[in-house]
């Protein structure tokens, strides 16, 4: 039997989809949206999240003209090396950040990369829209001083299209409402005329980090560790257990003697894994430095 394609599904699909009503999303349907974000990126959805799940695909629909939930997924299982996979993920992937969220890290990290010695790096594992790894290369460059090799961010996150975003390094200027004045004239451009509102980050900061996408399910992490410090905060309440411990086994060989593991506010890694020991407020260090 022939597999459908993408230009299948395109041509067949009815012309008036642009102007459809409220499509059914089935039990059926929503099971297996479940089970293959799952598969593909170890995110969990639960029952409460099927509008989220409805009102973020329905959007992909419209945009391939396809009229059922069914056909959608036929045409991700159909082709499974179609650009329509990263798609879903995008799609599925919640992006909430923010400039020095969860602010008491941060004096943390400048304490600890003052301790170090040689050029400082840190791997932040869900770069979102760039807000994170933004917040973490102030503070190194306020603690270490912005000269080459001082220090190096690696940040990387599932979905592509934010980390466009944050490549951009474009912002509404509201959205730095955390920082200080000095802040923002050292490390951002202020846009005129019709980029009034906006700034743009500077070169200088945006040189010490180098973005790329990564899954933390792939069996192979492309990463130029091991780091001073790892920040994975509020990307483990995604997974389930079995995920959780196993991510968190793969980071132990990526920390160096006495670095540091940031969490999120919600997370608790020392009672997933014997390998962390709470060191401060949702910071965690390596259980073998501790002996």
């Amino acid at each position: 039997m022939k597999k459908s394609t993408l230009l299948d599904f395109q041509s067949n699909a009815t012309p008036l989809i642009q102007a459809f009503q409220r499509l059914p999303l089935s039990d059926v349907h929503f099971k297996r949206i479940s089970e293959l974000i799952y598969q593909r990126a170890g995110i969990v959805l639960a029952d409460h999240k099927r509008e989220m799940v409805y009102n973020r695909l329905v959007r992909r629909l419209r945009i391939l003209n396809l009229d059922d939930f069914g056909r959608y997924l036929a045409l991700l299982e159909n082709t499974p090396g179609s650009a329509e996979w990263q798609a879903f993920i995008n799609a599925l992937t919640t992006n909430l950040t923010a400039f020095f969220r969860e602010a008491h890290h941060f004096p943390l990290l400048a304490e600890q990369a003052k301790k170090r010695s040689g050029s400082f790096s840190v791997w932040c594992a869900a770069a979102s829209t760039g807000e994170e790894p933004y917040s973490i290369a102030i503070t190194l460059a306020e603690a270490l001083g912005s000269g080459p090799g001082k220090f190096q961010v690696h940040a990387t996150d599932i979905d592509t299209q934010v980390l466009e975003k944050a490549q951009g390094g474009i912002y509404r200027q509201e959205e730095l409402r955390t920082l200080s004045p000095q802040q923002l004239q050292r490390f951002f451009m202020r846009g005129t005329g019709p980029h009034a509102g906006m700034v743009r980050v500077r070169s200088e900061l945006s040189g010490t980090i180098q973005f790329a996408q990564l899954n933390l399910l792939a069996n192979e992490w492309a990463l130029p560790g091991p780091f001073d410090a790892i920040f994975c905060r509020n990307v483990m309440i995604y997974f389930d257990k079995e995920t959780q411990e196993k991510i968190l086994r793969r980071f132990v060989s990526l920390l160096k003697p006495g670095g540091l593991l940031f969490a999120g506010h919600s997370e608790n890694f020392s009672q997933l894994s014997k390998d962390f020991y709470l060191r401060g407020q949702t910071v965690y260090g390596l259980s073998r430095d501790k002996k």
